[in-house]
């Protein structure tokens, strides 16, 4: 029971009770984050849309890629404060900076969509739009490949659930910023992506409501991210 009551405490912890936080902005500067926030998303949607529908070994998709990753940090970073975030302890009156329960969640994502790309494999159509997805890592390096990774989960979240979340407001803000985020990947024309989107947004979101930051999701969304480019492929038998 005792190892039971951590795994519960720890899920609370991590996606169900807010830690404290003032992120107070005067009405001029919220605006101003809408707008910036607005435009950001338009932009980085086009992009993204482009850089998915580049044939797989186009030597542009890399440097596409980056600079849809400069386009949510440039619009995070422009639209106002970005805050790190805290979460609670096991014992639940102190507070950290949070690391393990995000990775942890990530781990857990690994394992749900591992199980879901099972059952993907057995439908030709689903299965094509998920292999058109690694095709792109297939004709890259894998260091290549990683780093854009990395570098594109970190930048979405630091906008998607940094910026963006900030700016939708008190209303809502998971289901919005989950919604908008597979909106955008709506330009990839690929239905699997923004069902991940979609599940993946909410995920994080919630995260990001529980510690009031970014570190969270960045961590659980790279975690996830990075992994799965290893799982998929065997999962789907398109390894080499």
């Amino acid at each position: 029971m005792d190892v039971i009551a951590r795994v519960e405490r720890l899920l609370r912890n991590s996606l169900v009770e807010s830690v404290p936080r003032d992120h107070q902005q005067p009405d001029h500067e919220f605006r101003r984050r809408r707008v910036v926030a607005g435009i950001t998303v338009l932009v980085g949607a086009a992009l993204l849309g482009y850089s998915l529908r580049l044939p797989p070994g186009d030597p542009t998709f890399v440097w596409s890629t980056s600079a849809l990753a400069a386009v949510w940090v440039v619009g995070s970073l422009s639209s106002g404060p970005l805050h790190l975030g805290w979460m609670r302890l096991p014992d639940g009156d102190r507070l950290t900076r949070p690391i393990v329960q995000p990775l942890l969640v990530g781990l857990v994502a690994v394992a749900v969509f591992s199980v879901g790309a099972l059952l993907v494999a057995q439908l030709p159509l689903l299965r094509d739009l998920v292999v058109d997805v690694l095709d792109h890592a297939r004709f890259a390096r894998l260091p290549v490949v990683l780093a854009i990774t990395v570098l594109n989960g970190v930048a979405e979240e630091l906008f998607f659930r940094g910026a963006l979340f900030a700016a939708i407001g008190r209303w809502r803000p998971v289901t919005i910023s989950a919604i908008v985020y597979a909106v955008a990947t709506l330009a990839t024309g690929n239905a699997m992506l923004v069902f991940a989107a979609l599940v993946l947004g909410i995920l994080v979101g919630l995260q990001r409501r529980v510690t009031g930051g970014i570190l969270a999701p960045m961590i659980t969304h790279v975690t996830w991210s990075t992994l799965m480019i290893f799982v998929l492929p065997p999962l789907l038998g398109t390894a080499a």
